[in-house]
């Protein structure tokens, strides 16, 4: 396994998840977007959506709205403007 991808979704608030995850699928401005573990590293904005963490067979999903996404060595950073846990279905 390529190992893991250390993830904190953070709002104004409150750090709303972080942990050690196997992929994060977010809401780009200019597209939708995966970050894997050791990614490339890259910053960009967010728009409003559903961001989706894949832990085994696990899935949370996440609506931001607004913010950014930053790629480090060190993992991945969404620093939202709003964001709130969906209820599973």
């Amino acid at each position: 396994m390529a190992g893991k991808l250390n993830f904190s979704l953070v709002a104004p608030e409150r750090e709303v998840f972080h942990g050690l995850v196997d992929q994060v699928d977010a809401p780009g401005v200019e597209g939708d977007f995966g970050v894997l573990p050791q990614h490339a590293p890259f910053m960009t904005a967010l728009r409003e959506g559903v961001v989706t963490v894949i832990d085994g067979s696990s899935r949370r999903q996440f609506e931001v709205h607004g913010g950014f996404a930053d790629v480090t060595p060190e993992g991945l950073t969404i620093l939202a403007e709003q964001a709130q846990e969906l209820a599973s279905a």
